[in-house]
């Protein structure tokens, strides 16, 4: 298997990860819920962890890759304003957890590039 053939699957497990993720350990993800958003927090994470399990989904189909990359890249720019809150959040806390959440925000960037090349070198598209 080619490294252009893995990436996707790579990009489609860590989406799969993180989605189950969601359900495992809801707690955690319910306290990066920006306030703003109407309803629970929980409806969010649960909604997150679906959007991810469905993209993860998407992503390890060729017939539908194309378009599940493109989706990857706009949810992870979508989630960019959770991962804020987090650094905020937690500016108070010791300095590692502070680190944590401070490199998760330009974790961003290669996430859309890594997804966008996805999408690019996918075959056809749906």
């Amino acid at each position: 298997m080619s490294r252009s053939e893995r990436s996707p699957l790579l990009l489609a497990g860590l989406l799969a990860t993180a989605g189950v993720a969601h359900f495992v350990s809801p707690r955690q993800f319910d306290a990066l819920v920006p306030r703003s958003l109407p309803g629970s927090p929980r409806t969010w994470t649960r909604a997150s962890g679906v959007a991810e399990l469905a993209l993860a989904a998407g992503l390890a189909l060729p017939r539908t890759r194309r378009t599940a990359a493109l989706a990857a890249a706009a949810f992870f720019v979508g989630v960019f304003p959770a991962n804020v809150k987090m650094a905020v959040d937690w500016r108070h806390r010791p300095t590692p957890q502070k680190a944590a959440a401070l490199g998760r925000l330009p974790l961003q960037v290669p996430l859309v590039l890594w997804a966008r090349g996805v999408a690019r070198n996918a075959e056809g598209g749906s």
